[in-house]
């Protein structure tokens, strides 16, 4: 008998999902970049180099880059702060095995480390920053908890991420944009359609700028902040843990 069709990622819940969630970024490892690139019409380097801005790494400092996929977030880091040592932690180790080829991946020390349960001590590190990582995880205040305990008094924790379109005259166009155009871009470059359909449905159904903004203040970080990027598609958070 033929196997039962399996509901789509974005739809499973707890371990189910996060397996789901590793087995599609394992596939689309080798033309992730490409995708990034054209999907956000080259604007993703934009959105990183801000990201490194307002993480604040200190001349010496250590970077944490959670979901770091091929490394650019770590890549951008190490440019902006010369001096600066970069993590880079996903669990999905063959998508890093791409960014580890690239011209500075020897560069960047790569961990395959599970979000919700990082290998570091308290306090490691002068900045974390992931991009694309909360909407994937399946426990969003464990992860902003984990991300605060390695972090060090004063460091800076900086999430880069989709947000659903708000209810403007813009949103049917976005949204038409990512449940038809990205799929089918991703099944051209790709050749994995399910990977770029998770991707808009796990957009629509996730939080508001606002609401991940709060789930940050009750971890306990401070001065925290956000900005909106490609028609309200994509958000920059940043928070500060607080000096003790």
């Amino acid at each position: 008998m033929p196997a039962e069709p399996q509901p789509p990622a974005a739809e499973l819940s707890g371990s189910a999902r996060s397996h789901a969630v590793q087995d599609i970024f394992a596939r689309i490892a080798p033309r992730y970049d490409l995708m990034n690139r054209v999907m956000t019409l080259g604007m993703d380097r934009a959105w990183r180099r801000f990201v490194i801005q307002k993480a604040s790494l200190p001349q010496g400092g250590r970077l944490l880059d959670i979901a770091t996929g091929t490394g650019d977030i770590a890549f951008e880091a190490l440019r902006q702060v010369k001096s600066a040592s970069a993590v880079g932690a996903d669990f999905v180790s063959e998508i890093m095995q791409v960014g580890a080829r690239r011209p500075m991946g020897q560069q960047v020390r790569w961990t395959t480390a599970d979000a919700l349960h990082l290998p570091f001590p308290d306090a490691t590190f002068d900045a974390v920053t992931h991009g694309f990582l909360v909407r994937n995880v399946i426990d969003i205040p464990r992860a902003l908890e984990e991300q605060y305990r390695v972090l060090r008094a004063g460091g800076h924790m900086v999430c880069l991420d989709t947000t659903p379109p708000p209810a403007n005259l813009l949103r049917p166009f976005l949204v038409f944009y990512l449940t038809r155009i990205v799929p089918l871009i991703g099944t051209i470059l790709t050749g994995h359609r399910d990977a770029y359909t998770y991707l808009p449905n796990s957009t629509l159904g996730f939080k508001t700028p606002e609401a991940l903004a709060d789930l940050m203040v009750k971890a306990g970080f401070v001065n925290v902040g956000f900005k909106c990027f490609m028609f309200n598609t994509i958000a920059v958070h940043w928070g500060e843990k607080p000096q003790t």
